[in-house]
C-alpha cells in the first residue's frame, strides 16, 4: 500500500466531528467574537445590548439598562415587549430556550418581526451563552415572569414560571468563561463610550450604565443617555473642543429606495477629515458603499455651488474631492435590512445599492441648504479654496519626504542605527525620546532585528498644524523616510501605502514622567492623524519602562507599578533597602534598558488599538487643541490611570 493509500485509509468517517449546539462557539470563540482577550470580552455586551436595540428599531423598547456587577457579571434590562417563551413548533421546547441555546435562531431571521437588526456576526445572544459560566434569563410578559438558567450554554432547567409582573421586557445576567478569556473584567470607559454612541445613533431611547463595583472612596460611576436630537447632538459632543466655522450643523434625513438614511456634518477649523460611518449601529472603520455614496454627492454638489458662485475661477486653484473634506466632521448612519459586509475586519460596507441612495440624499438636501444659506454656503467654499491651497504645498512638501525613500539605506535619517534582518515582520523600531536614552537603546538593543531612531525634543502637534508644517518638519520627515512608507493611493491621495513598509512593530519608548507621557500623545497624535493604517494593522506600541528598582544586597526587583514596588519591599525586607525610582531612560545602563523594556522575554509591550474612533477622535482634539478647560478636566479625572486607553 503506498503512503497516499494509507493516508486515505486512515482518514475515515471516524475523523469527521460533528460538534452538537453550542460546541462549536467555545471550541472556536474567536471565530464568533473576534478574540478572547478585551474586545471579545465586551463584545459580549454589545451583542445582548443589541436585541434590546433591535427592539427599539422595531418600536417597541424605550429604556435599556446596562450594569456591571459587582462580580464583573453583566446585567442588560430592557423593557421591550420580551423573548416569546410558547413552545417553537419544529423544537419542541420553549422558543426562550431556543433562542439562547441555538445559533443564528431569533427574529432577526423573519423579517416580519425586525426589518433591520444589528449584530455585526449575526451570532447573537445563543454565542454569549456559550462563552458565559453561567447566565440567567427573567422573561416579562403575558403580566408574568418566566426564568431559565445555564452553564457554558446549557439549560439547567426548562423555562419556568417564577411570579407575576405589570411590565414587559428581558432582563438578561451573564458571567465571562474564565476559561474562555483571558480576562473577565470590564472596562466601564469602554462600555460607556459604547452606549453613549448607541444613544446618539438611536434618537429617543433612554440607555444608564451603572458600574456597581466601588471605587476607592466607596461611590460608584453611573451615567444616563438620551438623544432628543440624534447625530446633531453626536456632531456637537465630537465637535465640542473645535471651533465650528457654521451656527448649526447640516443635517440630512430621509429616505431612499427603503433605506432611512441619516447624517450630520459639520466644518471646524481644524486641518482633518473626521468621518464616522455607521450601519444599523455598527461603525463601519473601514467605510463602504455608504461613505463612497457621501463623498460622490458631498464633492459634485459642492463644487457645482463653488463653480456657480463664481469664488473659484477668482481664486485660480485646481479643487481636488479631498479639499471638500478638509475640517469636515461627518456621521453617516444607515440602517440596512440585508447588509453585507467585507473588508478584513467585517466591517465595510458592500451593499450596491447604498451607494446611489446615500449620493442623492446628499445631493438634494446639501443643494438646498446651500440655496437657503448663502453666508454658511460661502463659507464652506472659502474653506474649501484655503485647503487646496495648502494641499498644494503638502504635495511639495511631501514629495521632499518620500524623494528619500525611493533609495536604499543611504537615503535614511542620519541618527537611524538600522537592523540587520530584512524581512519586515521579524522587524521592530524603537522611537526613542533623546539622544541619551537613544544612546543606551543602541546599545543594548538586538542589532538583528532592532531599530533605533532618537527624536530630538517633541514633534510637531500636527492637531494644530496644516499638512504642509507637519511634512515640513525634521522630526516627522524622519519619521516617514526611516519607515519607508509613502502617502497616496489610487483611491485616497491621503492614505497610507504599507506595501514598503519596514517595520511591523513600530515602538514610542519615551520617560515614565509627565514629558514622556506629553510626547507619547504627540506621537499618537501623529500616528492617528496622518498613519492611521498603523494601528488599524496592530503595528503600534508602547514601551514600559519600569517604574522602581528595588535592591538588597544581590536581590533586585524591577517594578512598574507602586502595588509591585511595595511587594518587593516586603519580599526584601525593610532594612538596607535601596529603592531608584527612575525618572528617565538615560538613568538605565543599556543592559537594565534591554532587561526591562526591550528585551521580547521580559518587556512588557502596550498594543495601540482603537475601540472606538468617534471617541478617540474627540479625545485627540480635546488633547491637543487650544480648548484648555476640557484637557485640563479630563486629565484631572484620569490622572490616577497610568494609561490611556484607545
Amino acid at each position: 500500500m503506498s503512503e497516499e493509500q494509507k493516508n486515505q485509509a486512515e482518514y475515515s468517517a471516524s475523523n469527521i466531528t460533528v460538534l452538537e449546539g453550542l460546541e462549536a462557539v467555545r471550541v472556536r470563540p474567536a471565530m464568533y467574537i473576534g478574540d478572547v482577550n478585551f474586545r471579545g470580552l465586551h463584545h459580549l455586551v454589545y451583542e445582548v445590548v443589541d436585541n434590546s436595540i433591535d427592539e427599539a428599531l422595531a418600536g417597541y423598547c424605550s429604556k435599556i439598562y446596562v450594569s456591571i456587577n459587582e462580580d464583573n457579571s453583566i446585567t442588560v434590562d430592557d423593557n421591550g415587549r420580551g423573548i416569546p417563551v410558547d413552545m417553537h413548533e419544529k423544537e419542541h421546547r420553549s422558543a426562550l430556550e431556543v433562542v439562547m441555546t441555538v445559533l443564528h435562531a431569533g427574529g432577526k431571521f423573519d423579517k416580519g418581526s425586525y426589518k433591520v437588526s444589528g449584530g455585526l456576526h449575526g451570532v447573537g445572544v445563543s454565542c454569549v451563552n456559550a462563552l458565559s459560566e453561567h447566565m440567567i434569563v427573567n422573561v416579562f410578559r403575558n403580566g408574568k415572569t418566566y426564568q431559565q438558567e445555564y452553564s457554558k450554554g446549557k439549560p439547567l432547567y426548562p423555562v419556568k414560571e417564577v411570579g407575576e409582573s405589570d411590565r414587559t421586557g428581558t432582563r438578561i445576567t451573564f458571567h465571562p468563561d474564565a476559561g474562555i478569556f483571558t480576562t473577565t473584567e470590564y472596562d466601564y470607559a469602554t462600555l460607556l463610550d459604547r452606549m453613549r454612541e448607541l444613544a446618539y445613533l438611536n434618537k429617543g431611547i433612554d440607555i444608564t450604565i451603572e458600574d456597581k463595583r466601588p471605587l476607592a472612596d466607596g461611590t460608584f460611576q453611573s451615567k444616563h443617555f438620551f438623544s432628543e436630537n440624534g447625530l446633531r447632538d453626536f456632531i456637537k459632543y465630537l465637535d465640542e473642543n473645535r471651533e465650528q466655522l457654521m451656527p448649526d450643523a447640516i443635517y440630512i434625513e430621509g429616505e431612499r429606495n427603503g433605506i432611512p438614511i441619516e447624517i450630520a456634518m459639520q466644518y471646524n477649523n481644524t486641518y482633518n477629515e473626521n468621518i464616522h460611518s455607521y450601519v444599523n449601529n455598527i461603525n463601519t472603520h473601514e467605510g463602504g458603499t455608504h461613505l463612497a455614496g457621501f463623498r460622490s454627492g458631498l464633492t459634485r454638489t459642492l463644487k457645482a455651488y463653488a463653480d456657480k458662485s463664481g469664488l473659484l475661477a477668482k481664486a485660480k486653484v485646481d479643487i481636488s474631492g479631498d479639499d471638500f473634506r478638509e475640517g469636515l466632521t461627518a456621521i453617516i448612519s444607515v440602517k440596512v435590512s440585508e447588509p453585507q459586509f467585507e473588508g478584513q475586519t467585517k466591517t465595510k460596507l458592500g451593499n450596491n445599492e447604498v451607494r446611489g441612495a446615500v449620493d442623492s440624499a446628499v445631493s438634494e438636501m446639501l443643494e438646498n441648504y446651500l440655496e437657503e444659506h448663502p453666508n454658511e454656503a460661502r463659507t464652506i467654499v472659502e474653506k474649501v479654496i484655503l485647503a487646496a491651497r495648502a494641499r498644494q504645498a503638502a504635495r511639495k512638501a511631501r514629495e521632499m519626504v518620500q524623494r528619500g525613500n525611493v533609495f536604499t539605506s543611504a537615503g535614511l535619517p542620519g541618527k537611524l542605527a538600522d537592523c540587520q534582518e530584512g524581512d519586515p515582520s521579524m522587524c521592530e523600531i524603537y522611537f526613542v525620546e533623546g539622544d541619551s536614552a537613544g544612546g543606551s537603546a543602541k546599545q543594548g538593543r538586538d542589532r538583528r532585528y532592532q531599530a533605533i531612531l532618537p527624536l530630538r525634543g517633541k514633534i510637531l502637534n500636527v492637531e494644530k498644524a496644516m499638512r504642509h508644517r507637519a511634512f515640513e518638519s525634521e522630526e516627522i520627515k524622519n519619521i516617514y523616510t526611516a519607515l519607508g512608507v509613502t502617502i497616496g493611493t489610487a483611491e485616497d491621495s491621503q492614505a497610507l501605502n504599507l506595501e514598503k513598509l519596514r517595520y511591523h512593530k513600530v515602538i514610542i519608548m519615551t520617560d515614565a514622567d509627565v514629558d514622556g507621557a506629553h510626547i507619547d500623545t504627540l506621537m499618537l497624535t501623529f500616528f492617528f492623524r496622518y498613519m492611521p493604517e498603523l494601528i488599524e494593522n496592530g503595528y503600534v506600541y508602547l514601551a514600559t519602562p519600569p517604574l522602581y528598582l528595588v535592591k538588597k544586597g544581590n536581590k533586585s526587583f524591577y517594578c512598574w507599578t507602586e502595588e509591585e514596588r511595595e511587594q518587593a519591599m516586603v519580599a526584601v525586607g525593610d532594612k538596607g533597602v535601596h529603592v531608584q525610582r527612575y525618572k528617565g531612560l538615560g538613568e538605565m545602563n543599556p543592559e537594565q534598558l534591554w532587561e526591562t523594556t526591550m528585551d521580547p522575554d521580559n518587556r512588557q509591550l502596550r498594543q495601540v488599538t482603537i475601540e472606538n474612533a468617534a471617541s478617540a477622535d474627540r479625545v485627540f482634539s480635546m488633547l491637543m487643541g487650544d480648548d484648555v478647560p476640557p484637557r485640563r478636566e479630563f486629565i484631572e479625572s484620569n490622572a490616577t490611570y497610568a494609561q490611556l486607553d484607545l
